[in-house]
């Protein structure tokens, strides 16, 4: 989940890592070191996740990266675990 500085701050935005980013890992309990939650796994559609990761970005409102058209997700599907 993203967040703010704030370790406890995680609300509805959540960013699909394609590779492994170890320094959003949990280090330490420290504002810091908390890391980022995952909650999810991709298990189908990987050809349109790497389309999204192709587009075009620029700097809005202070972040840089944001895709210069709008990416909706229209499907999104829980499969439990257990």
């Amino acid at each position: 989940m993203a967040r703010t500085s704030d370790p406890h701050s995680a609300t509805a935005q959540f960013f699909i890592n394609l590779s492994d980013n170890h320094f959003l890992d949990h280090r330490a309990k420290t504002a810091d070191g908390y890391g980022y939650c995952v909650f999810g796994q991709v298990t189908e559609g990987m050809p349109a996740l790497e389309a999204m990761a192709k587009a075009k970005t620029g700097r809005f409102q202070g972040h840089d990266d944001v895709p210069l058209e709008d990416i909706v997700l229209t499907r999104v599907e829980f499969i439990d675990a257990e």
